[in-house]
């Protein structure tokens, strides 16, 4: 039972503890030895769906699942969870409590989303680049003619003519990079060296207002990536913290660990990778609109005035082309981004 990663508790038909397994250790955070001192009612939200699920097996003898339930406490946040009440056939007046969390399921759900928005961006970046940017530096030159023979009040209609032209042809530049149908060229990368200078290039212009603080694991194994783009990756990200800080100040924060990741296949093999790199960017802004955050990561979408909402996109492809996932949790004065990128593996991993 300690061996299986689903939360399994056994309770009395009153709601008294009397075994927990590690992983309802891990769950709950508290020791078994506490928790077979609690009722269930003790570490669970008032008004559970779990507590009325408890009830009914009481009443109907019967194994009962419940599916995409919310559990929660004062202490801990909500959580995602499946759940299974079944009565012990052999112990009358106890029963058994399965829970199983179903993020990991929905961080993989959300990454192919992902990875699947990316893909239809890159069709359509091709053909915007062949069928647009041509008509638009034949409109751009037919402007610059004009302006030559006209008065000073018509040369601000050639001038909007240039500008608008200008910023379409940015916009179909910045799509365009979703085209590269090239390899990644990994290599060993020290993520912090990239966060190092990620931060060096936010002091200095964008982020100069606002505090930084690293929480670095220093025993971290070499990313498998390519250096550039994920400096391009926690550029995008920290810029996001910022733009997303109400006022002049405000905090940023970088973390770096190592976790027990799950498994992904490496677009364009069948290498199944292990992420065990987790690295995130935390910001104390207000948080991203409820309505908007399942679909952070596809294009076109964004909480900005003035945003063409690319950035998190390209950030989802480039994570997507190392084999990783990039995901966000966000509420009210806390959002954070968290990376999971695989380690690089083999001699050059060990010696870097």
């Amino acid at each position: 039972m300690n061996s299986m990663p689903d939360v399994v508790l056994v309770i009395t038909e009153d709601g008294g503890i009397t075994y927990a397994n590690m992983a309802a250790e891990s769950f709950f955070a508290m020791s078994a030895v506490n928790l077979q001192r609690l009722r269930i009612a003790d570490i669970i939200a008032f008004g559970s769906p779990l507590l009325a699920l408890i009830e009914q097996v009481v009443r109907e003898g019967v194994i009962i699942s419940e599916y995409e339930v919310e559990i929660g406490n004062p202490k801990l946040t909500l959580r995602p969870v499946d759940i299974q009440v079944a009565p012990v056939i052999d112990q009358p007046g106890h029963l058994i409590i399965l829970i199983h969390e179903r993020s990991i399921a929905q961080k993989i759900d959300r990454q192919l989303t992902h990875r699947g928005a990316a893909r239809s961006v890159m069709g359509m970046a091709a053909v915007l680049a062949h069928e647009i940017k041509n008509p638009l530096s034949g409109i751009r030159g037919a402007a610059q003619i004009l302006e030559q023979s006209v008065d000073d009040r018509d040369r601000e209609l050639t001038n909007l003519i240039r500008d608008e032209a200008d910023r379409i042809c940015a916009l179909v530049d910045r799509m365009e990079t979703f085209s590269d149908r090239r390899p990644l060229e990994a290599e060993p990368v020290n993520i912090h060296q990239v966060l190092e200078h990620v931060k060096r290039l936010a002091i200095s212009g964008f982020a100069r207002e606002f505090r930084f603080h690293e929480i670095y694991d220093p025993s971290l194994p070499p990313a498998h990536g390519n250096k550039d783009q994920l400096i391009q990756v926690f550029l995008n990200l920290v810029k996001n913290a910022a733009e997303a800080i109400v006022g002049s100040s405000g905090d940023i924060t970088l973390t770096t660990a190592y976790r027990h990741g799950v498994r992904l296949t490496v677009p364009g093999t069948k290498k199944r990778v292990h992420l065990p790199l987790e690295v995130c960017v935390i910001d104390n802004g207000p948080g991203v609109p409820e309505d908007l955050r399942a679909y952070l990561f596809d294009p076109f979408v964004t909480t900005k005035s003035q945003g063409t909402g690319l950035g998190l996109a390209l950030v989802a492809k480039i994570i997507g082309d190392h084999g990783g996932i990039v995901e966000c949790d966000s509420e009210a004065g806390r959002t954070l981004f968290r990376v999971l990128l695989p380690a690089f593996e083999g001699q050059a991993g060990e010696e870097a």
